[in-house]
C-alpha cells in the first residue's frame, strides 16, 4: 500500500445525500473485475447511459467532465458510501484516483475499509463541506485542493486551512502505508516482548 504525506490536485464536487454502495460499484461490477481496472465503473450507474443498446459516457455527470476526469479528491454528501458495507466500494474509487474522500458522515464501516486501501477519509462539517464543494465546482480548471496529512490540514483554493482529525493509530499507518495487518508485523518485537513478559506474570494464562 502506498504511503499518504500529502496531496495537491483536483477535487471533484458531489455533494449529494445518502450515495449508497450499490451507486458507487454495483454489485455486477464486482465479479470477475480487478481491483486494478474497477475504478472504469466507479459511479456507473450515473456515469454511463444507454443509447441504442451501447454504454455511453453520460456527459452530464461530473466525472466525465474536464477536468474531473483527474480528481484525486473526491467532496461528498452527508452518509457516503452508505447500504452494504463492500469493501470494492473503496477499490473502486482508488482505480479511479482518489486517494482523499471528505464528507460530513461515513456509511457503516466505509472509513475503515479506506485506510486499509490507502485512501484518507475526512470527516468536517457539513457547512465546511458545502462550502468546499462550491470552490471545487466555481472554477475547477484553476482551483487545486492540499491535503495534508502530517500537519492535518486542508488547503482549499480560497480562504484559510480547515483542520481535520484523525485517529493516531489511523494516522501512522497511512504515513507508513500500512493496513491493520502491517501495522501488527511492524511491531511483532514489541508484541513478543509484551508476551514475554505477561507470561511471567500470568504464566496459567499460556498453559
Amino acid at each position: 500500500m502506498r504511503a499518504f504525506k500529502s496531496l495537491t490536485g483536483i477535487a471533484a464536487p458531489l455533494f449529494r445525500a445518502n450515495i449508497n454502495t450499490d451507486i458507487i460499484i454495483p454489485m455486477q461490477h464486482l465479479v470477475g473485475t480487478d481491483r486494478v481496472t474497477m475504478g472504469f465503473n466507479v459511479f456507473a450507474p450515473w456515469r454511463y447511459e444507454n443509447v441504442d443498446g451501447s454504454r455511453c459516457e453520460n456527459p452530464n455527470f461530473i466525472l466525465n467532465q474536464r477536468p474531473f476526469r483527474q480528481s484525486s479528491i473526491l467532496i461528498a454528501g452527508p452518509n457516503f458510501a452508505c447500504g452494504s458495507s463492500r469493501e470494492g466500494a473503496v477499490w473502486a474509487l482508488h482505480s479511479f484516483g482518489f486517494r482523499v474522500v471528505i464528507a460530513p458522515s461515513f456509511g457503516g464501516i466505509f472509513a475503515n475499509n479506506c485506510y486499509q486501501s490507502g485512501v484518507l477519509p475526512i470527516v468536517l462539517k457539513e457547512e465546511l463541506v458545502a462550502a468546499l464543494a462550491r470552490q471545487a465546482e466555481a472554477a475547477p480548471h484553476t482551483a487545486t485542493f492540499t491535503v495534508d496529512l502530517k500537519s492535518c490540514l486542508i488547503e482549499p483554493p480560497q480562504g484559510e486551512a480547515i483542520k481535520f482529525e484523525v485517529e493516531a493509530f489511523r494516522r501512522i499507518a497511512l504515513l507508513k502505508g500500512l493496513d491493520d495487518l502491517g501495522m501488527i508485523k511492524s511491531r511483532l518485537l514489541e508484541i513478543e516482548k509484551y508476551r514475554n513478559l505477561d507470561c511471567e506474570v500470568r504464566p496459567w494464562i499460556y498453559l
